[in-house]
């Protein structure tokens, strides 16, 4: 059997998938670029436009795997074509340990990319996480942008809802409302308090939120996760969790976006705006959150994500202790391009973490995990 995909993706040097720089912005004549050729202010288009064509990743912090390397072994004995991708994910089963993370939805260009996404994923096996489905909630005419299920219909998907709206006169009516939009098997809740900050319409009200998302889990039919968006999570904080009844963390650490960069563009506040660069460097490396959540939980499931480059990167994020390997903006410039771009780019990231496990000998993911070949610089 083959995996090697017909063309590989090049990357840019933060070792995102690089596209053309036309079909980023939306100017360029391809028919398959999914964002509108003028600027319309939704304020979910310009958060993809800025995570395309602008510096919004941390500066100065990493995620911490270039810390850690594998022991390459000469004598693997076993065959390229058996290993096995094959996993397990809250009694799902996945055909690879990987998942598209939350990324957009709530207009008519980021819906068709959460469908070109959703049909990917599919093909592929992968899982995958929709945007804030908060807008398709309050707004009815928008939930079309989060039905995915019908482009999707045997993988894993998460339905996502900002943790602070909870604070916002949402409720375990509204959650469900969100898990049946977009079909979901999970609802995670993602907490972004900084990004609140800096958000032109932010919401920080933080307090008392625990029992909160406690009622959610102990309420709501399907399994509850919380994810960071890009600062991380530790070991203390996903404990509590857990205790809370979250049934998955999904740390987002830090060493990708940065939504304090992101929104740094869209305010229009020059003190906001200058206050957002110094949390640049602000957060948690993804490789020290996986570690410090496995060791807090060793039974918790796990998602590995944040600033995640290549197949090497998910290989190093599992041996660690992460369940699920998540990508979100390197996969966004494919998504915008092309159908083909973007399987190009799964198949590439797939064959990366093949290739890993091969040059260290193990066959599957059980064996990956903990593997005693990943080793600290």
């Amino acid at each position: 059997m083959n995996y090697m995909p017909q063309d590989a993706v090049p990357r840019n040097e933060e070792g995102q998938f690089s596209t053309d720089k036309a079909m980023q912005t939306g100017e360029g004549s391809n028919p398959m670029s999914l964002l509108p050729s003028s600027r319309t202010g939704e304020r979910k288009i310009e958060h993809v436009r800025l995570c395309l064509n602008e510096e919004v990743g941390g500066s100065g912090i990493t995620t911490g795997f270039e810390h850690y390397r594998f022991r390459h072994n000469a004598l693997p004995e076993l065959n390229f074509d058996d290993i096995s991708l094959q996993t397990v994910f809250l009694n799902r089963q996945l055909r690879t340990p990987f998942l598209i993370s939350s990324m957009t939805g709530g207009s008519a260009a980021t819906g068709a990319i959460n469908a070109r996404l959703a049909e990917a994923a599919e093909h592929r096996g992968w899982a995958l996480g929709v945007g804030s489905v908060r807008a398709a909630v309050e707004r009815s005419e928008l939930a079309a942008t989060f039905h995915v299920r019908d482009k999707a219909p045997s993988i894993p998907i998460i339905a996502n809802i900002g943790a602070v709206q909870l604070s916002y006169g949402f409720g375990i009516e509204e959650c469900r409302r969100a898990v049946d939009i977009a079909g979901a098997d999970f609802l995670v809740l993602h907490l972004n308090g900084l990004q609140e900050v800096f958000q032109p319409e932010g919401n920080t009200g933080f307090a008392a939120l625990l029992p909160q998302i406690e009622k959610v889990c102990r309420m709501l039919e399907v399994p509850v996760g919380i994810k960071e968006v890009g600062w991380g999570i530790d070991g203390d904080t996903a404990a509590r969790l857990y205790h809370a009844g979250v049934s998955f963390v999904d740390v987002a650490g830090a060493g990708g976006t940065s939504w304090s960069q992101v929104e740094k563009f869209r305010n229009t506040d020059p003190i906001r705006r200058a206050a957002a660069e110094a949390f640049a460097d602000w957060g948690i490396p993804t490789a020290d959150c996986i570690t410090e959540v496995r060791a807090a939980s060793p039974e918790g499931a796990l998602i590995g994500s944040g600033g995640l480059k290549n197949g090497v990167d998910a290989a190093k994020a599992l041996a660690l202790g992460a369940d699920l390997a998540g990508f979100g903006r390197g996969l966004l410039g494919p998504a915008v391009e092309s159908e083909e771009a973007l399987d190009r780019a799964l198949a590439q990231v797939e064959l990366e973490l093949r290739t890993a496990m091969f040059g260290i000998g193990v066959q599957d993911l059980k064996a990956l995990s903990g593997t005693p070949r990943l080793i600290r610089r």
